[in-house]
């Protein structure tokens, strides 16, 4: 079988087919606020997965926020064929910021003929975008090690200047020496196979959810959660995170925009400008949250989602893990998933396949043993930063 003679499963054709069954459970879920989820047991995003044609030069990269290689394993153009649709060897490399391994890992995918370039270098808001964030402790550093990087050394990363938000409110209009502002300053990085936002905390901070990793020379986390750029009616392509996967919307769509100083400035938004937002939490673990921004006006949508897909470089893939499997791969059939058999991946873990209606690729896993449980209750504490 040839790279382009996949399983339906593999295209994004399918989507479209399964648009009419995803409007009917959006609609379901619209009209019922108090609806019960499915009881999955799934994680929150366990992995960020980045295709790679040689992955020596991302190893060094990501060993400056902290990664380090958990494990490796490798699969013939056969046996790559038949679990993620690429006809191409595989060399998988599993990578852990620190001692967090409950979510926000990282996974090279390095294929010995990439399907095509990714998503690559793009404007903020190009739909196919994703992009993983990471707490770090010194923003400004981030900032000027990227500025130079693209002023200095002539890479193509686009560094935002980062800006100040009080996401949580927990600011207060009578200021001291003692009583400071209280938030996050955060920023995104635009580049060629990956895409950052990074955030600092002052006043406060939240167990488990962003663990700066000391040994790291950037002094930053594991990913905390990540963003995705897609199309189409939110309540209707992210439908199936709740129906099928058991993931928690944290809201209905929203309009969101430029006067939101976070979002604003961290996708370089015009005056007047604004989009769709969604945002899904795991109940079993406060971090590893997903955001999905959606264009309001897509004729002027940048759209590159056809290099979305597994085989292709930079982030094409995210992973999920549950302890009910087959209950899982029951739901996404029952809702028109059409996901992959289970089987084994590279690393003998049991595990399917699917994208889903807003071109996201997961492969869900059996629930891995973690030394360190995730946190399930979200906790804010003041600190006096």
């Amino acid at each position: 079988m040839t790279s382009r003679e996949r399983p339906a499963w593999f295209w994004f054709g399918h989507v479209t087919l399964m648009l009419g069954t995803l409007l009917s459970i959006g609609q379901a879920l619209a009209a019922d606020p108090e609806r019960e989820l499915p009881d999955t047991g799934i994680s929150g995003v366990y992995e960020v997965m980045v295709g790679a044609a040689d992955a020596g030069p991302l190893l060094e990269y990501f060993a400056e926020f902290g990664f380090s290689i958990k494990n490796e394993a490798a699969l013939d153009a056969a046996a790559a064929e038949k679990l993620y649709g690429v006809n191409s060897a595989l060399r998988s490399i599993r990578l852990q910021n620190g001692a967090v391994d409950s979510h926000g890992l990282l996974r090279l995918l390095e294929w010995e003929q990439p399907l095509g370039p990714g998503v690559g270098y793009a404007p903020p808001e190009t739909v196919g975008q994703r992009m993983s964030v990471m707490r770090t402790r010194d923003i400004v550093r981030l900032y000027d090690t990227f500025s130079d990087l693209r002023h200095k050394a002539g890479e193509p990363w686009f560094p935002v200047e980062p800006v100040f938000d009080d996401i949580y409110g927990l600011g207060t209009d009578h200021v001291s020496i003692k009583e400071r502002r209280v938030g996050v300053r955060e920023n995104a990085v635009y580049g060629r196979f990956f895409n950052h936002v990074f955030f600092q905390r002052y006043g406060y901070t939240v167990p488990g959810y962003g663990t700066i990793n000391e040994a790291a020379p950037l002094q930053t986390s594991e990913f905390t959660h990540h963003d995705f750029i897609v199309a189409g009616d939110l309540a209707v392509v992210t439908a199936y995170y709740e129906a099928v996967l058991g993931l928690r919307a944290e809201n209905d769509p929203v309009v969101s925009g430029d006067w939101h100083q976070g979002p604003g400035r961290v996708f370089l938004m015009e005056p007047g400008e604004s989009h769709w937002y969604r945002g899904f939490v795991s109940p079993n673990n406060v971090c590893g949250k997903l955001k999905f921004f959606a264009a309001r006006d897509p004729a002027h949508e940048r759209d590159r989602r056809h290099h979305q897909r597994p085989g292709e470089l930079g982030i094409t893939l995210h992973s999920l893990y549950t302890p009910a499997l087959e209950y899982v791969h029951a739901l996404a059939v029952e809702h028109g998933l059409q996901p992959s058999p289970v089987m084994p991946n590279e690393f003998s873990e049991r595990s399917f396949l699917f994208t889903g209606p807003d071109g996201v690729t997961w492969q869900i896993l059996d629930q891995p043993l973690v030394n360190n449980p995730p946190p399930t209750e979200f906790e804010l504490l003041r600190v006096n930063n």
